[in-house]
């Protein structure tokens, strides 16, 4: 019989024998590769943590003792673990499980998290809030090697070792490997180390050593750094000892003889302990073991060979983003890249190849990024920056301070603009838009296609200021690409169709929507304008005013928050100019976050198609023409009012009868 099917919650594995445990983390991940292959997901980090999270979950008393996950994309056993095995194949689906911890999803999810580096204050904050309520119970946070690269973990076990509360952070290291004998060294060392007979007598030793006349508190520190030059020896902890913590292992996080005993020691520990344990991305699969960047995020795929279930047919955005900047790069020497723990995911290892002098990895650290490319700009430099949208704005007083505030020439390149389907929520890059226009000295842009892209990019490179290009996740369009890039006038947009019924202003990947809807709308009899904004700012006030005197009513249309976006920037345009009587509708993202979903479902589902504008523009038409038939009802009605209050006869057109 199944063992992972007789678990419907953390007391069920409770009452297993330890010895199960490997057979139980076997199905687990069994479980977990069967479901990543058809669905996609985070598969070689979760493959990595499984023996930890049985281990938490069985000596715990969870939810009451809490535990963190650091991004929270490793939690797929901790998920199978705590009642979601039976929904557990609509991970990430629309309506389904999140990818992600969530709160509204299980008791269990303490915090929602999807950006690295925020566990450890999160963690932190509820074990202030324990002590303040005067609760007893248990706070662990699980992060990851790669998280100790963000400023905010660091901030955060700052924080944490100096006011010396109870508080368990594991880090989860899977970039290290470790020999059996070292491991098995490790683990008998740090039983020793964490016992109880181990930390009794450090504590009476130190008490004894601060009772000696006068020289004692000297003598103790002398002990003290005897003991941290002995332990860093063969420990490689004097980093977080030195933050307050007392640090425990390394440890092989894949040997539960090594992983219980210790973890049981280490959560008995008073005040601040970081656990250092070892383990291997995509243990279990071994595509995942060889190939650790892909299948960290990865689409459903051929679990017999580890290959894409689907390939592309065309090159992504993010492939043309590269290829124009490499070519730029070759021109000019200047140009340099720099990503944050991304140059897989923002597609910069073809630039690496070619330039690995000039491309800057600076790990999950956003804030650094920018301001570090701020002073390379300062000097001369053409730095590009390139991220995901999502993450961006985690650097949003750094752009606004280190760069635009000087005017600096730094190219952002923004990455997954928009809407990215599964990963959700904290995933979508809805707010880039709405943070970026009102910065002054910014210069914000979106294709309509991968051409367009293109020039774009240089144009942001040719700009003396401070200029970013935003486009979508997913394949191009397939267009016609020109020889060369060119640069683009900057805040001009671009008539595609003229039209004098109404005016479609779109920008980015609604554009090409945009001119299908006024197709089929000609096919109707109405008469349909077409711009390509191109710009968020600065943007084309003329022409937007131009074509709005000329029509009925104008909507605009951008996947991206509707609060304070590119359709705010349009109406800011009409209104600057006295253009306050043209009927107006924003068709964008609404003012909540947006669910996990297939682009093409939400985008349906957000009115984004050229089905979703055709219809709103159908909508807007209908309320324009209702509005007129009122207004002149109205105006009747006032003149039939006026001429009998003047004694007159009038006589209505047509049969008013009744009205």
């Amino acid at each position: 019989m199944s063992l992972l099917k007789t678990i419907h919650g953390p007391s069920d594995l409770k009452r297993m024998a330890a010895e199960q445990f490997p057979e139980l983390c076997q199905e687990i991940r069994e479980q977990i590769i069967s479901t990543v292959s058809s669905v996609g997901g985070h598969l070689a980090s979760n493959l990595g943590v499984i023996e930890l999270t049985v281990a938490l979950h069985y000596l715990l008393d969870t939810p009451k003792d809490k535990i963190v996950w650091d991004t929270s994309n490793q939690a797929y056993a901790h998920k199978l673990l705590t009642g979601r095995r039976e929904q557990f194949h609509t991970l990430r689906q629309y309506g389904g499980l999140s990818g992600f911890c969530k709160r509204e999803e299980s008791v269990y999810d303490t915090f929602n998290a999807g950006h690295a580096g925020t566990g450890v204050s999160a963690a932190f904050g509820m074990v202030e809030a324990r002590d303040q309520l005067g609760q007893k119970h248990k706070v662990v946070c699980v992060v990851g090697d790669g998280a100790m690269t963000a400023g905010m973990t660091l901030e955060g076990l700052h924080h944490a070792g100096g006011l010396g509360k109870d508080f368990l952070v594991i880090l989860n290291d899977n970039q290290m490997s470790i020999s059996k004998n070292v491991g098995a060294i490790s683990a008998y060392l740090n039983r020793t180390f964490t016992g109880e007979f181990y930390s009794r007598v450090r504590e009476e030793t130190g008490y004894l050593l601060r009772s000696i006349p006068r020289i004692g508190r000297d003598v103790q520190k002398i002990a003290r750094r005897a003991e941290e030059l002995a332990k860093g020896i063969i420990l490689p902890g004097l980093l977080f000892e030195e933050l307050g913590f007392q640090y425990v292992g390394p440890i092989d996080g894949h040997n539960f003889n090594h992983l219980l005993p210790t973890l049981e020691n280490v959560l008995r520990l008073k005040g601040p302990v970081l656990l250092h344990v070892i383990t291997k991305k995509g243990l279990g699969y071994e595509p995942a073991v060889k190939n650790p960047v892909w299948f960290h995020a990865c689409p459903a795929f051929v679990r017999e060979t580890g290959e894409p279930a689907k390939k592309s047919p065309r090159p992504s955005y993010t492939a043309f983003a590269v290829n124009t900047l490499t070519k730029l790069a070759r021109q000019d020497r200047r140009i340099v890249a720099i990503t944050a723990a991304m140059c897989e995911g923002t597609g910069l290892t073809p630039f690496e190849r070619e330039f690995p002098d000039r491309l800057y990895d600076v790990g999950i650290a956003e804030q650094h990024a920018v301001t570090f490319a701020g002073g390379l700009a300062a000097q001369g430099m053409k730095p590009v920056v390139a991220m995901y949208a999502t993450f961006l704005q985690r650097a949003y007083d750094q752009v606004v301070h280190d760069v635009a505030t000087q005017n600096l020439p730094v190219t952002f390149c923004i990455d997954r603009g928009g809407l990215v389907a599964e990963d959700g929520t904290t995933h979508h890059g809805a707010f880039d838009f709405a943070y970026l226009r009102h910065v002054p000295n910014m210069v914000v842009m979106a294709p309509k296609d991968e051409n367009e892209l293109q020039h774009m990019i240089k144009t942001c490179l040719d700009h003396e200021g401070p200029a970013a290009v935003r486009y979508p996740r997913g394949t191009s369009l397939g267009v016609t690409m020109d020889a060369e890039p060119v640069t683009l006038p900057i805040g001009k947009g671009e008539m595609l169709r003229d039209g004098t019924d109404v005016a479609i202003f779109a920008i980015g990947v609604t554009v090409w929507q945009a001119v299908k809807a006024a197709e089929r709308l000609e096919q109707e009899g109405i008469s349909a304008a077409v711009v390509n904004a191109r710009f968020v700012k600065p943007i084309d006030a003329e022409l937007i005013g131009a074509v709005a005197r000329r029509v009925r009513c104008l909507v605009t249309v951008e996947e991206a928050a509707k609060t304070g976006g590119f359709g705010s920037a349009v109406l800011e345009a009409l209104s600057d100019q006295g253009i306050t009587d043209v009927p107006t509708k924003l068709i964008g993202l609404p003012d909540w976050f947006i669910e996990q979903g297939p682009q093409d479902l939400l985008r349906e589902k957000y009115g984004l198609t050229a089905e979703g504008i055709y219809q709103s523009v159908k909508s807007l038409l209908e309320q324009v023409a209702s509005g007129a038939t009122l207004e002149r009802e109205g105006s009747r009605s006032a003149d039939r009012v006026r001429v009998h209050a003047n004694g007159m006869r009038f006589e209505p057109e047509g049969d008013e009868q009744g009205s």
